[in-house]
């Protein structure tokens, strides 16, 4: 679309990122019209900076430890891991981040694009100004749809701003490798980039203010931290920040502690703050760079055609868990423009309920972590009666087969009233493809006497399951 022709539009979207495709796409499916307003490259972060440039970052070093724990495979490894191979195989990743494919797809999915940064300029009207300064007026017939993600946060340590560090995106998209790096935080980015950077050889220093992964099973954090000093990362816990200076050669961090850390580059993974700023929320009364609180069909409360769908929302910052956001918004904005009915009782077509208590999701740190579900702590705070279940991952068949010296543990929540599974974890390598089958029992709550009849195959690591029922004991 040519900039400064107004136009009106069923469905107006911010953010082009994976989210907001998904939004666009399910609404045209519902039969409406939508465009989608985007200032930087249409696949937003996940496509270029977050979850597959990372993970293709990891990969490479996580093969090559892999067939090191298997004899046979341990004796043909005889290189070191080509770091710059890594970096030209994540480029390919995100096409050089460049976006022609995605534009593409859009026009192929009928989802009109409008380039520039939008910004709401009142109820259901939105004001898009391109690179070269021109507007764009867009009407919304019906919704408005902010998915504008996230941006790292960068904490107020004195002279951290000045030292020009590293965020999230930085690291993922750098095309040579630091020989020392200072990690602030201590989340999934800062113990998957550790991971990541250890891998390639850099001198890692994670510093972090509690533990590793606190929001987990405390045995997932441990293990991390442990297989990161294993491949000679420095690991400093229960300290912070306090001062941060660029020098010549690099950065100098000093820590509360009074540990001094050198390093020749800094990143901040510290957590994440919406990107609601620019988005024009003060004309509509609401706070610029909030939060946007909305309820399981994604509108935002106190409205009836804002909605907003992942991050900005804050519900559970995770691309799976947004795109599921999306098709519930979306179908639901095609439901109402309609006048149909609305599927929004918890697990409806047109909510997003699995946000609350059955949110999956993979930490590709070395050992993997794959959890769903309610920790141990969280299901205690919650109110339930539980009992949990600890097993050895390595003590199983399979696990022995795929490595020798195979380490891992699985947890399992066990609401004891309902005799349902609330949540469980797994840490240990390719736990990842564990996952699915264990959400498949938290969402849709199968009791565990029926548990017993999914026999696993043998021999895998997924008899994992086997030995978690046996140790919970069989119903009489």
């Amino acid at each position: 679309m040519e900039s400064g022709t107004d136009s009106e539009y069923d469905v107006i979207v911010l953010g082009a990122g994976a989210v907001g495709e998904n939004v666009a796409d399910r609404a045209v499916q519902g039969g409406l019209t939508v465009v989608i307003v985007e200032g930087e490259l249409v696949g937003g972060e996940c496509s270029y900076w977050a979850c597959m440039p990372s993970k293709a970052l990891l990969r490479s070093a996580q093969v090559l430890r892999a067939a090191r724990a298997v004899p046979g495979a341990a004796e043909a490894v005889t290189g070191e891991l080509d770091v710059q191979a890594v970096l030209a195989r994540r480029n390919s990743f995100t096409s050089n981040w460049k976006d022609d494919g995605q534009v593409e797809w859009l026009d192929s999915a009928g989802i009109s694009l409008v380039r520039g940064h939008g910004r709401i300029t009142a109820a259901k009207e939105v004001t898009v100004t391109a690179a070269d300064g021109s507007a764009t007026v867009l009407t919304a017939r019906h919704a408005v749809v902010v998915s504008t993600g996230s941006d790292a946060f960068v904490p107020d340590i004195p002279g951290l701003r000045e030292a020009g560090p590293w965020t999230s995106r930085d690291a993922t998209s750098t095309q040579s490798v630091p020989a020392s790096l200072a990690i602030i935080g201590g989340g999934v980015v800062a113990v998957e980039m550790a991971t990541a950077f250890a891998g390639f050889g850099t001198a890692v220093t994670v510093i972090s203010r509690s533990g590793l992964l606190t929001t987990l099973e405390p045995f997932a954090g441990e293990r991390v931290a442990e297989a990161l000093r294993e491949q000679r990362a420095t690991v400093l816990l229960d300290t912070k920040t306090n001062q941060v200076t660029r020098t010549p050669d690099g950065v100098v961090l000093e820590l509360v502690n009074g540990t001094r850390v050198e390093a020749e580059q800094v990143l901040v993974a510290t957590g994440r703050t919406p990107r609601t700023g620019d988005v024009g929320l003060e004309a509509i009364g609401l706070e610029p760079g909030s939060w946007l609180e909305t309820d399981d069909t994604m509108l935002v409360r106190g409205f009836d055609w804002l909605y907003a769908t992942g991050d900005v929302n804050n519900r559970a910052l995770l691309t799976h868990q947004g795109n599921n956001q999306a098709r519930a918004a979306g179908d639901v904005i095609a439901a109402r423009a309609k006048g149909a009915p609305v599927s929004d009782a918890p697990w409806g077509t047109h909510v997003a309920t699995a946000d609350h208590q059955a949110v999956p999701q993979v930490t590709f740190a070395e050992p993997e972590i794959a959890s769903v579900g309610l920790t141990s702590a969280a299901a205690r705070e919650a109110g339930y009666d539980i009992r949990v279940v600890d097993y050895e991952i390595g003590q199983v068949s399979g696990a022995k087969v795929r490595a020798d010296g195979y380490r891992g543990t699985a947890r399992m929540v066990v609401d004891e009233r309902r005799k349902v599974i609330l949540g469980v974890t797994f840490v240990g390598p390719d736990v990842s493809e564990l996952l699915q089958a264990a959400t498949f029992a938290v969402v849709a709550e199968i009791p565990l006497d029926r548990l017993w009849h999914a026999v696993p195959a043998y021999p895998t690591v997924n008899e994992i399951w086997l030995r978690l029922l046996e140790t919970y004991g069989r119903p009489a």
